[in-house]
């Protein structure tokens, strides 16, 4: 089953996710097939906190893929585009 997640990075004490497409089998920072966004916690006032291609992340779901739970509501945050 393919899943969209958020994969760790950045250092001690400094999170930094990426929002990726990969195998629910394959380890959190492991291997995967597709980087769609991310997100920055600690973002300050006037710095991008999430971005996420949602034409992609729209074709992955189409395809059969799961959104993670923190993924679904970093979704939610995400202003729509018109």
């Amino acid at each position: 089953m393919v899943v969209i997640r958020l994969a760790r990075g950045g250092a001690k004490d400094s999170p930094f996710y990426n929002i990726i497409v990969t195998d629910k089998r394959c380890r959190r920072d492991g291997r995967f097939i597709e980087r769609v966004g991310f997100y920055n916690p600690l973002a300050k006032d006037g710095e991008e906190g999430v971005r996420i291609a949602m034409d992609r992340l729209n074709h992955w779901v189409g395809q059969g893929a799961q959104l993670a739970d923190s993924v679904k509501k970093l979704v939610k945050r995400v202003p729509a585009v018109a």
